[in-house]
This record gives C-alpha cells, structure tokens and sequence, in this order.
C-alpha cells in the first residue's frame, strides 16, 4: 500500500583530533508516505464520504508522522476524477484512494502512468500490477436491517431509495428483502431508482413517494442522508447507511449498517511501509469488522435488538449465509428459481447479480 520507506541510515562518523572526539551526528528523519484520497461527494455529517473520512484520519492515528494524508473531496466521477488522480500522483503521494465504482477506469489509467504509485480501488474489481481492489459485503449488513424493518414494520411494505442498477445495490436490495421476509413472510420491498449516488433533493423526493405508498419503514443506498431526515419528518421507521444516523433522524432510526474502513485503510498503509504491498483483492464483511450493524433507535424493542444482534455473530461464524437457500429453493420477483434449496451463490454470483427478489417489486432499469 503505501511506498516503502527504506530509511537510509548513516552510519555515524567520529571525527578524532589529539584534544576531542566529536559525537555522532543524527540520521535525517525518513520522509512521511504521502497519501491521497478521493471523495465523490462533499464530507458531511454522515455517509459513504464521511465513513472513508474517518478511516483516513484513524491512518493517521495509528501511524502519526509515518505518513502525511490528504483529500480532494466533491469529485465527480469520470474526467474530473482522472484529473484529480493524476494531480495526487504528481503531488509525489505514493499511495492513493479512490473509493468510489466510478473511480475504476479513471484509477486504472493513471496507475499506467506511475507504475511506482500503489492504488487502492474501493469497490472496483479490475487489479493491475499496481492496483490492488477492495470492497465490503454490504448485503450481509441489509439482510441484518432487513430482520429489524421486518420486525417492525406495521404495514409489511418497505421503501428502498437506490442509486444505480449495478450488482452491488442489487445485492442490497434483495438482501433487505430476504431479511425482512425471514421473520415476516408478508414483507414487500418498494424500489425507486434514482440514477445518483448522491443528490439529497432527488433522495428525499423519492421518500416521500414511498410514503405516500404505504412504507413506514425505508431503507437506501444513496450518500446523504435525506432520506433518514425524511423519515424523520414524516414519522417512519429508517435504516441509516454507510454511517449512524441518529444526530439526523434521532427518532426515525431503527438500526444503522455502518462501514469501517480504518482498519483496511491502516493495514494497507503498514503494507507500503514494510515494502510488502501487493495487488490484493479484498472482499470483507461482518467477520473482518469492515461491516457492522447496531446503533439502534428508542423504538426498537430489546428483543429484536437481540435478535439482530444474534444472526450478526451468526453470519460472522458462518453460520449464517445470506444468500443461501436452506429449506427451500429462492425465487426472483418474476416466479424463476435464483437459488435451488440446499445450495448458496458462490462470489462470483454474487458479484455479477443481476435479478430481484421475491418480495421486491418493481424491474431493473436497463
């Protein structure tokens, strides 16, 4: 991950005179690895952003003057995010993130260009020699949520406010589906695309719509968190994202799917740093801490915490796989078998997902 910082150490002279002998001088002090990141929204409050801000600051707790950091923040992706990649590379920072699934194509580019650059590409999945890719099974966090709305719920209808069509927010979405249906079979998922990942005014007016349709409790895969302050205006149930919501809706949040970074981001560092970097390909969940469930609202009673709570250490022991059929096969929301009973999806199913659940309504945008 980050450059090795060989430290040349001087060997320390003595100068010898028939008076004095002169001390050792110090070895200069090692440069600090410079590292860049890339943010493609604004840093607020809470929210995708906000989580990969706080992993860059525990680097720099866990490392202090070893490394010195810096962000660009609100860059779109594509042509702008080339730019601001390359900016970093020239800027002399020797390890860079760019933690979003538009940054790939542009990552990839620039690590071309600086093959002594190491890149980490978060939530991409195309390795180079010097692009390494991670990413956090976000769906094992929904199908946790998704047992605290189906507990909760009193109309048995879910909202959903989705980004873009592509298999991560898939995964999402079903997981939800299959969460809430595992306690409450009469659960039905309401999706409304909105073609961005981060555009508040769309995010809120798409809760509302949900709303007005019966949802009481809402989940989301977009950066902000109008939708959480939507819910809170309304009086509805929410699932917060990416980050504990509850200073923005501290009445609307049931439970929070929260993402932990600075784990990842440290170790990567270390990496660079002992001169051992390789071009990994990372996919963590609840059982390497990179995702976590909790947080929970005043609403949630203490019984359904416990419950959500259990099936968590269930999925970090394995014994609990999301995207498995147990008893029976899983159908997609248009009647086809998508898991037969007895069998679970391999990753590479998982990652290429391209169909919705039973319970969710609604097609996918093509």
């Amino acid at each position: 991950m980050y450059k090795n910082l060989a430290a040349a150490i001087a060997a320390a002279c003595f100068f010898v005179s028939p008076s004095f002998s002169q001390p050792a001088k110090a070895a200069p002090a090692a440069d600090p690895l410079k590292i860049g990141f890339v943010y493609v929204a604004p840093i607020t409050d809470a929210g995708w952003v906000r989580q990969h801000e706080e992993g860059r600051k525990a680097v720099e707790a866990a490392l202090g003057d070893k490394v010195k950091t810096t962000f660009v923040e609100n860059v779109p992706e594509g042509a702008d995010a080339e730019r601001v990649i390359r900016d970093l590379a020239q800027q002399g920072n020797r390890l860079i993130f760019t933690p979003s699934f538009g940054y790939m194509e542009p990552t990839l580019k620039v690590a071309r260009d600086f093959p002594d650059v190491k890149f980490e590409s978060i939530t991409g999945y195309k390795n180079a020699p010097n692009v390494a890719t991670a990413n956090a099974r976000y769906y094992q966090g929904r199908y946790l949520a998704g047992i605290a709305a189906g507990r909760m719920t009193k109309t048995n209808v879910a909202g959903f406010v989705a980004g873009f069509p592509i298999p991560e927010v898939l995964q999402g979405i079903n997981a939800f589906a299959l969460g809430m249906r595992s306690v409450n079979p009469k659960a039905q998922v309401k999706v409304v695309w909105l073609d961005a990942w981060f555009d508040p005014p769309k995010e809120r007016d798409a809760a509302m719509t949900l709303f007005n349709q019966d949802v009481d409790v809402i989940a989301f895969h977009t950066g902000s968190t109008a939708v959480m302050t939507a819910a809170q205006e309304r009086g509805k149930m929410a699932i917060a994202y990416h980050s504990d919501m509850r200073k923005a809706a501290p009445d609307a949040q049931i439970v929070a799917v929260t993402h932990q970074w600075g784990g990842y981001y440290t170790q990567r560092a270390k990496a660079v740093l002992g001169g051992n970097w390789k071009p990994t390909s990372v996919w963590g969940g609840v059982k390497e801490g990179m995702i976590r469930v909790g947080d929970f609202g005043p609403k949630v009673p203490k019984a359904v915490q416990e419950e959500v709570l259990a099936r968590q250490q269930d999925i970090a022991s394995g014994k609990l796989m999301v995207f498995r059929a147990a008893d029976q096969d899983v159908h997609d929301n248009e009647g086809r078998v998508v898991i037969a009973k007895g069998l679970s999806l391999a990753d590479d199913q998982i990652l290429s997902m391209n169909w919705l659940a039973e319970g969710v309504q609604g097609r996918i945008p093509r």
